[in-house]
């Protein structure tokens, strides 16, 4: 008697909550605009425009969708130079360590082209203090945040224009640069950053370059308090996933793997996530956790059941990171909008969470400002708010006053 077929496999899972996902769902519009200006430069040859600037709060795609403008860049033959920006970090050696590092490891750029490249820089005379990099002349960048540096733009811009045109000389599109995190980065150097570009872009057919920034919803004040004119440059706001697009992100990746997931599984999964693409790839994760399909299963849900256990301790530290962080003041208006939220929504209006903080409207300015700064909470329309966390006003209501559950 033939011995009997092994059972399939158990497939890995298709999802990664907090990292970037394995198939990029969604956001059509968005990655038009990217695709626009990537062409630009690999069409014409010239700069793509204004600086592109993606923002949101965390956990909405942001890092997600830069990288795919990477990956797309790479295709279509830019070098392309990534930094992501920290507090109390340097933003202008970054720059300039990212942009040598992706010419250096460029195959298309022969060695001596690079070391031409290199010498050039070097013979601005500004040392930007690079170890083994200069460009442009004794430029101090430990001062104030509101101090621009006298000659770090004309460097930058040289750097840049330098870097870009050996890239389309040696037959690349050009060169793109990718900023994360640029709301973190000391406002002096944003500025730096942002009169370079501004200065390239008047030279517009010189300069087979383009610029593309992630930040939270505090950048588009950011880039206009560092640069008057920061105020033109093309944001780009995400929201939360249609119903649509939040499917695809549960069904697609499943589906490519020969797994589907049951109608009322689904449902539920969706209504978890609530739109949100961090909270759609962590049920996704946990419920194919559960089930350890193999090709041809269906998810059920009694799956997505199972991985709530796993689900609720993860939301649980994020809530209580958010609100350990927080100064009373703080506090107190997000509990505000906690109590508020329980009526049926989780938007709710700016005037009702001050009369229930006992407050003016205008009296929660700043908490508000701070919160939002911090990616806390968001406007969802003119006057109103939500927490950006779906789940995290029940959590504040259980954590404030069990009894109110």
């Amino acid at each position: 008697m033939p011995a009997a077929s092994p059972p399939p496999a158990p497939l890995s899972s298709p999802f990664s909550p907090g990292e970037l996902p394995r198939v990029l769902v969604g956001r059509v519009g968005e990655q038009a605009r990217i695709r626009d200006h990537l062409g630009r430069v690999h069409t014409f040859g010239e700069m793509s425009g204004r600086l592109l600037v993606l923002h949101a709060p965390r956990g909405l795609g942001k890092t997600s969708l830069l990288r795919e403008a990477q990956s797309q860049a790479v295709e279509l033959g830019f070098v392309t130079a990534w930094l992501s920006c920290a507090k109390g970090g340097r933003l202008v050696p970054e720059l300039v360590h990212s942009v040598h590092r992706a010419l250096d490891a460029a195959p298309a750029i022969d060695r001596k082209a690079q070391r031409r490249w290199a010498a050039s820089v070097s013979r601005l005379g500004i040392e930007l203090g690079v170890a083994g990099l200069k460009v442009g002349a004794d430029v101090d960048l430990r001062r104030s945040d509101r101090e621009l540096p006298v000659g770090a733009v004309g460097a930058v811009e040289d750097l840049l224009h330098e870097a870009a045109t050996l890239v389309r000389r040696s037959g690349g599109a050009g060169l793109l640069v990718l900023v994360d995190e640029v709301h973190a980065a000391p406002f002096a150097e944003l500025a730096v950053l942002l009169n370079a570009v501004q200065n390239l872009a008047g030279a517009r057919a010189d300069n087979p370059l383009a610029v593309m920034a992630a930040g939270l919803p505090s950048t588009p004040e950011m880039l206009t308090r560092a640069a008057t004119f920061g105020e033109r440059s093309e944001f780009v706001p995400l929201d939360r996933f249609d119903a649509d697009d939040s499917r695809l992100v549960l069904a697609r990746p499943a589906e490519e793997l020969g797994v589907h997931w049951a109608d009322d599984a689904l449902r539920r999964a969706l209504a978890f996530g609530d739109g949100y693409p961090y909270f759609l790839q962590l049920v996704g994760h946990t419920t194919w956790q559960a089930a350890t399909p193999a090709a041809g299963d269906t998810l059920t849900v009694a799956d997505v059941r199972a991985g709530e256990t796993e689900i609720d301790a993860q939301l649980a530290a994020m809530y209580r990171a958010r609100w350990d962080s927080a100064p009373q003041l703080e506090r107190d208006l997000m509990a505000a909008m906690a109590g508020l939220a329980v009526r049926g929504t989780e938007v709710v209006t700016r005037a009702d969470v001050a009369a229930a903080m006992g407050r003016e409207s205008r009296a929660i300015s700043v908490p508000r400002a701070r919160l939002i700064d911090r990616g806390v909470i968001e406007a969802s329309g003119r006057g109103r708010l939500r927490f950006t966390l779906p789940g995290m006003a029940r959590w504040i209501r259980d954590e404030t006053d069990p009894a109110s559950a």
